[in-house]
């Protein structure tokens, strides 16, 4: 029997090959990504059937275990469980930093938790995965045949997303394994911009101007990067070591106990396998001051304590489980891809320079496609022009014809039409005959030569390719850009520090917004900054729920929640994840009774001492009770005051121990008086009368008062005026106040009124959702006799509902607030039943004394007289009321150039102010009417 030709070999030789076959396999087709997509094979392919399924982000998910069937019988000849593995990975948000995938049901937790089999999940594609595959169809990708030769997958995706970054890759190939981190994606793109602005001095760009941007790896599951060394070497060689830390922070609790708090862990740590090792090493007597050990994270974000023995210090056993423990890891960078099939090690630079040559060719690919069908489309569509010209002769050529084909030959021997251009003539329908019809063909003709002059010029200069890549990104930066998640901390010492909450003050500090429906919501401060339009960004809200409470707070401290019904609700800040998790924020709408809303929020670090809790309802009774009666409130709430039938609780602030109220009502009279004119109270007590209110009047405002500010007043008919707090003298509790405002039927009764400096901007809210934002300095002032100007027209039936200040870019307010709060200040907020809640509401600081002022004061008349240049006082985020646009660093530059020259009209000098009262209403500041416009969309 001939069995064939028998070639001896040498089995080494022959090992030798096979092995390199097998381990260039695993290299290049199954283990490393491609630097152009940032995706492995599996992934790849995944995404393409997925996409050829039609799974986009805004259908109905399909069962994971079909996707899966396709995926392996159309493109991926190995296990389905592999591919599923796969699938899971892409849509775990604590695995990837912008998941590709959009997962329904079970798929695994951080907690090390296994995803359901399959048949139980559902899966479609992410929005931004949808930017992976962007004109996939459109030529701009090599195709290649499958594993049977039955169909075509892509080699590699479009990419208008630079995944390789943002998602990173981790993966073991043989003799060689790749590890980046993900990174931030508004970092990246603005890198890209900055790569593309300077394309052709790309040689000299260093690390350090790239790290102008991107600051290092953002993992999905926070953290803290110590020191900035190993970043900068991975930078610059493609490798490096960065040490990762969990986030937590201590905090004081009852007994005089202390715990610690989690709330962040380093990226790829299994938080049950930390709890695990934690307990083992309390059991083995390794560390043996914890005495209790408790996992209360839910869907809110995480938290794990970790409480200590009674008189323990916590730093030591910080350090102990930092160095015992994975809550301390060290990650090893490796920056290895796939570049033209071979794997590269790549730093930064490399990495953004070929992402964007892929683009390069994706978008001159597209154009030339493009460019293509557009002149076949203008070739057809100056056809059928010269068929509408010359319309009864190409109706008679086909009437008198035999067939089809012989119509064709006819009109293109006729008018030396093309035959695709004969054929469309032939194809058209009778309806395009009218008289519209014919223009559409027109206009659509020019557009499309238009249309085709500018694809031509794209493709003759390839400097506008890089302006379209550079548009594209700062697109992609617009529309699914976020807050960074992982802070960087500037030293690399690995030991915590004793009082060391969280490291840095960005991460220490973050701004709390609450609804009148109890939605709460937390972002970063460099999240709220005005734009051009004078709007704010980070959160939006709706009209029918609008914010009634928004307060800068340190990211360990512990709020708690007043609603009208005088009930008290605690929650930890760190529970409450930063809108770029959850833009939604989290609702607290499930522990409200029937008819119940939220009035206000409060912050506090801990720490009680001289702090107090005022709360005063809208029937005009006011209450002071200790802090500390409030930090071991339950879950499920407590009574914070004893209110009567019919009566309601509208605001609660921090004070302090001493300072003034100023209170507005709606009939016009305010009253100012001194807080120890306010007894302290039991939690229990009803309170005592803050101000006599004549019938059918009510409270609408409660401040604390602070220097420099001025009280804003508008009627529900949109007459705004500002009045200098001097108008005000201090009485007794419990008496008529004074007028600032005679309502009548013209301005209506007094709507809204609320404490602000010149410097912040007040925004006016109507009950219908609409929205007027206007600086303090611009509206009319007046004293208490004064009439109110008419600054917006309303629609009829609309009216104002209440009042927000709004001060500058939030984000310069890190500068000023320390960590660790050792004294709370004041921190007005809350709101009214009556539709005027307050929004925005901020600490405020006791009021100097008389004395004092005096001083400060004469002080500034004296250098006013000399000459000399004041530098303006520079507040805290909670002394200020709000976040302030200047930070020190500001101050000093302020400091440093001289006054700018006054207006008469603008800002009035300090001569004028010190005339006196303006008694003539036509002195005043004269505005034009304002209109409204709506509340800003919810982002999607």
């Amino acid at each position: 029997m001939d069995i064939g030709t028998i070639k001896p070999t040498e089995i080494r030789d022959e090992m030798q090959s096979a092995y390199l076959d097998y381990a260039m396999s695993v290299i290049t087709a199954r283990a490393l990504p491609d630097v152009r997509d940032g995706l492995k094979p599996v992934q790849r392919r995944i995404l393409y059937q997925m996409q050829e399924m039609g799974l986009r982000h805004n259908v109905p998910h399909r069962k994971s275990a079909r996707i899966v069937g396709d995926v392996m019988g159309h493109f991926h000849p190995h296990g389905g469980e592999a591919i599923y593995d796969a699938l899971v990975r892409l849509a775990q948000d604590f695995t990837m930093r912008y998941p590709l995938v959009d997962g329904q049901g079970n798929f695994g937790s951080i907690d090390g938790d296994p995803p359901a089999a399959m048949r139980y999940t559902e899966a479609r594609l992410t929005e931004l995965a949808e930017e992976l595959l962007a004109d996939i169809g459109m030529d701009t990708v090599d195709f290649r045949p499958n594993f049977d030769d039955s169909l075509k997958e892509p080699s590699v995706l479009p990419a208008k997303v630079p995944n390789l970054l943002i998602n990173g890759a981790n993966g073991i190939a043989v003799g060689m394994a790749t590890l980046i981190p993900p990174h931030n994606l508004s970092e990246i793109c603005d890198a890209i911009n900055y790569i593309i602005d300077h394309w052709n001095d790309i040689d000299d760009i260093e690390p350090d101007d790239l790290m102008q941007f991107v600051k290092g790896p953002d993992f999905p599951t926070g953290g803290i990067i110590l020191g900035t060394d190993g970043i900068q070497e991975a930078y610059a060689t493609g490798r490096g070591r960065i040490v990762v830390r969990g986030k937590l922070h201590t905090e004081p609790i009852s007994g005089g106990r202390t715990r610690i708090v989690v709330s962040e862990i380093p990226y790829q740590v299994n938080k049950t396998t930390l709890i695990e090792r934690i307990a083992e090493l309390v059991r083995d007597r390794k560390i043996e001051e914890i005495g209790d050990l408790r996992d209360e994270s839910d869907r809110q974000g995480m938290s794990l304590l970790i409480e200590l023995k009674r008189g323990v210090d916590a730093t030591p056993v910080v350090n102990a489980l930092l160095k015992l423990t994975t809550l301390q890891t060290a990650f090893s960078l490796n920056m290895l891809a796939l570049v033209d099939g071979e794997p590269r090690v790549l730093s930064l630079k490399r990495a953004l320079q070929l992402f964007v040559q892929h683009r390069q060719s994706v978008i001159t690919r597209r154009t030339r496609y493009e460019l293509e069908r557009a002149k076949l489309r203008a070739h057809i569509l100056e056809g059928l022009k010269i068929a509408l010209d010359h319309l009864d002769e190409v109706i008679r050529i086909i009437r008198q014809s035999a067939d089809a084909d012989t119509a064709r030959a006819n009109l293109i021997k006729k008018f030396k039409f093309s035959e695709i251009q004969a054929t469309a003539i032939l194809d058209m329908q009778l309806r395009r005959l009218a008289a519209l019809e014919r223009k559409k063909i027109l206009d659509e003709l020019a557009e499309v030569k238009k249309r085709t002059a500018y694809l031509e010029d794209l493709l003759a200069h390839p400097k506008k390719i890089l302006g379209v890549i550079k548009q594209e990104s700062t697109d992609l930066k617009e529309r699914f850009g976020d807050a960074r998640r992982t802070f960087i901390a500037q030293t690399s010492e690995t030991e915590f520090k004793a009082g060391a909450q969280i490291a840095g003050a960005e991460e220490g500090i973050a701004l709390v917004t609450l609804s009148r429906d109890g939605v709460l919501r937390k972002a970063p401060t460099s999240q709220y900054r005005r734009t051009r339009s004078d709007a704010v960004n980070g959160v939006t809200e709706k009209s029918d729920d609008p914010t009634i409470s928004m307060l800068t707070a340190g990211t360990t401290d512990n709020l708690i929640l007043f609603t009208n019904r005088g009930r008290v609700l605690p929650t930890r800040l760190t529970q409450v994840p930063d809108v770029a998790r959850n833009p939604g924020g989290i609702s607290l709408a499930n522990q409200l009774e029937s008819g119940e809303k939220f009035i206000g929020v409060l912050a506090f670090n801990g720490e009680t001492a001289n702090t107090f809790v005022t709360l005063a309802t809208a029937q005009g009774k006011i209450k002071r009770t200790t802090l500390e009666e409030f930090t071991n409130i339950n879950a499920g709430g407590a009574k914070a005051i004893n209110l009567a039938e019919g009566e309601e609780l509208g605001w609660a602030h921090l004070t302090g121990e001493s300072g003034e109220f100023l209170i507005t009502t709606a009939q016009g009279q305010a009253l100012r008086f001194s807080q120890d004119a306010v007894p302290v109270q039991g939690r229990s007590a009803a309170g005592v009368w803050a101000i006599k209110l004549a019938e059918n009047d009510r409270v609408i405002s409660l401040d604390v008062v602070q220097p420099d500010t001025w009280l804003v007043i508008a009627s529900a008919n949109g007459f705004v005026k500002r009045v200098a707090l001097k108008e005000f003298p201090v009485k007794g509790r419990h008496t008529g106040g004074v007028g600032v405002l005679t309502p009548d039927a013209k301005t209506g009764e007094l709507a809204v009124a609320r404490l602000a400096a010149l410097d912040e901007d007040v925004m006016l809210i109507a009950a219908s959702g609409l929205n007027v934002r206007v600086r303090a300095e611009n509206l009319a002032k007046g004293n208490r006799a004064a009439k109110a100007k008419s600054f917006v027209t309303l629609k009829e039936g609309d009216v104002i509902a209440r009042m927000t200040s709004l001060v500058g870019q939030a984000e310069s307010a890190t500068e000023d607030r320390k960590p660790e709060l050792k004294k709370p200040e004041p921190v007005p907020s809350g709101s009214n039943r009556h539709g005027s809640e307050n929004g925005s509401e901020k600490s405020a600081a006791p009021k100097e004394s008389g004395s004092k002022t005096a001083a400060v004061k004469k002080e500034r008349k004296q250098k006013a007289a000399s000459g000399a240049t004041t530098a303006p006082k520079v507040k805290t985020a909670r002394e200020s009321g709000a976040p302030r646009t200047q930070t020190r660093s500001s101050a000093k530059r302020t400091a440093s150039k001289p006054p700018k020259a006054e207006t008469k009209k603008t800002k009035p000098t300090r001569h004028s102010e010190k005339k006196g009262r303006v008694e003539d209403q036509d002195e005043q500041m004269e505005l034009p009417l304002a209109s409204f416009k709506p509340l800003p969309k919810k982002a999607k």
